[in-house]
């Protein structure tokens, strides 16, 4: 699978660890957007695009978001979710997001992460050099 195109919009605010969003095209056929460029305590890395993970009511099964107290739709008092402990690790079912696209291999999430990055400097770049001219 060949990325085709990779598109970068910046975001504005320069303290925050959200650099980035970006559109990758694959083969010229696929698209997935919203894949985020992220400032880490070790360098920039991409997110995946995700969704909040929603648990039904158990009074009428409306899908509220996690860790919410009541219900959206009845206002029911919803049942406390069990945190882990420190030191344990977030069961898969208790994760807050959950990702709607993602790669299979480490060497296709690494190409991925390479090319993407490669368009976020250059677009980055392009507005810096922009800037100093205006």
């Amino acid at each position: 699978m060949e990325i085709t195109e990779v598109r970068v919009i910046l975001k504005d605010s320069p303290d925050k660890k959200l650099k980035a969003y970006a559109t990758v095209t694959f083969d010229n056929v696929f698209v997935v957007r919203d894949i985020k460029v992220i400032e880490g305590s070790s360098g920039l890395f991409i997110a995946m695009p995700s969704r909040k993970v929603k648990h039904p009511c158990p009074k009428c099964s409306f899908k509220n978001e996690l860790r919410s107290k009541y219900c959206s739709q009845c206002a029911s008092l919803l049942p406390v979710e069990a945190s882990p402990q420190r030191g344990e690790e977030t069961p898969i079912s208790q994760a807050e997001h959950k990702d709607i696209a993602h790669p299979i291999t480490q060497s296709f999430r690494e190409n991925l992460q390479k090319k993407v990055l490669e368009a976020y400097t250059q677009e980055r770049d392009k507005v810096q050099t922009g800037s100093a001219l205006g």
